[in-house]
């Protein structure tokens, strides 16, 4: 097992005695439930989700699909719809409300009204690494953030991955944060990243995610930050000519309940559900790695064979120099109404 994958199970270990806080309103409420086994009833539980069935999202959710089908000896009826076949992410929380759909997997910017705190995972340089990330995400930093959602009036349940973050450009090298300065950098909407690149003396453009290529193509914007995963499968890196591997960023999901559906749900049929979301979650985490793998030694054989793209690693001082300057922004995102100081320096201090 590698050290990847020994904290993926250690982390996700961690969340299944955290999932669920939200799910039920009493403790009577799940006596009666044990009591009354609804062998008979059967639940429809369907879980909309916006990337084609074979990315990491995708494939974990059709594994929830069978696993908890199983768990449950077919009580529950997983329904898995999806490239946006039911909504967009932008209508699934409301349908969620309504209980309309059971289950939706959004990206962290999906909430960004209702709990603007998920921010804390746009922040520059906060994360070592991707088991520092799990850490956090599955510690007590990510259950106060999944808190957070609950009140909202959902079951928040498990962070899935995407990816970090890599910068790339079509001007020159990005080795040092000066090397940001005057360059436009496409972002999505987010008070954070706009600092980031004010930071270092960058231009930041919002931009759709479905107009970058063009834009990028066009000259419109210079730069961007993207995962891999984005870069290969949107062809980005056949448009620009620096690729630095810098693990920045982070973009993730956040994958949550109909609070009206779960509490409908008998306290065994509950622990199902944990259970096979788990499950899910260490299968979800270990596809989007290996996935991202895969994706970037596609673009290193093109970058060898073109010679179009130079692909540039940081050193431990250059991202130093990264990290330094542009986390001198953290304390803009204090105030409990944006990120919050607790939420940021613990997971600064999450070991």
């Amino acid at each position: 097992m590698t050290k990847t994958m020994k904290g993926i199970v250690s982390s996700v270990a961690v969340a299944s005695m955290l999932l669920f806080t939200g799910c039920g309103d009493t403790k009577k409420e799940n006596n009666e439930s044990q009591t009354t086994k609804q062998t008979a009833e059967q639940f429809v539980l369907k879980f909309s989700h916006v990337v084609s069935a074979n990315t990491p999202k995708g494939q974990a959710a059709d594994f929830f699909e069978k696993r908890l089908e199983e768990l449950s000896e077919g009580r529950i009826d997983v329904q898995v719809y999806p490239s946006s076949q039911l909504y967009t992410d932008n209508a699934v929380l409301k349908a969620l409300k309504l209980d309309s759909v059971q289950m939706a997997a959004p990206a962290f910017s999906k909430f960004g009204k209702i709990v603007p705190q998920l921010a804390l995972f746009d922040l520059p340089f906060l994360f070592k690494d991707i088991d520092h990330l799990h850490r956090v995400q599955d510690g007590e930093v990510g259950q106060k953030l999944k808190d957070m959602v609950t009140d909202k009036g959902y079951v928040a349940l498990s962070f899935w991955d995407n990816g970090f973050k890599q910068l790339s450009s079509s001007q020159k090298p990005l080795v040092l944060p000066e090397d940001a300065q005057g360059q436009k950098f496409r972002i999505m909407s987010s008070k954070v990243l706009e600092a980031q690149f004010h930071a270092v003396g960058a231009n930041p453009q919002m931009m759709p995610f479905s107009e970058v290529y063009s834009g990028l193509q066009q000259g419109v914007i210079d730069a961007a930050e993207n995962p891999i995963s984005n870069i290969y499968t949107k062809k980005f890196h056949e448009v620009q000519k620096y690729l630095t591997i810098s693990y920045h960023g982070y973009l993730g999901y956040l994958v949550v309940l109909s609070k009206k559906f779960c509490n409908s749900l008998p306290a065994d049929l509950q622990e199902d559900v944990k259970q096979a979301m788990n499950e899910a979650t260490e299968k979800e985490r270990q596809l989007a790695a290996d996935l991202n793998n895969e994706q970037f030694n596609l673009i290193k054989e093109y970058a060898d064979s073109t010679g179009k793209l130079e692909i540039l690693h940081l050193t431990d001082e250059q991202k130093e120099a990264w990290r330094t300057a542009v986390s001198k922004i953290y304390p803009e995102f204090y105030d409990n109404n944006k990120i919050g100081e607790d939420l940021i320096k613990g997971a600064l201090a999450t070991e």
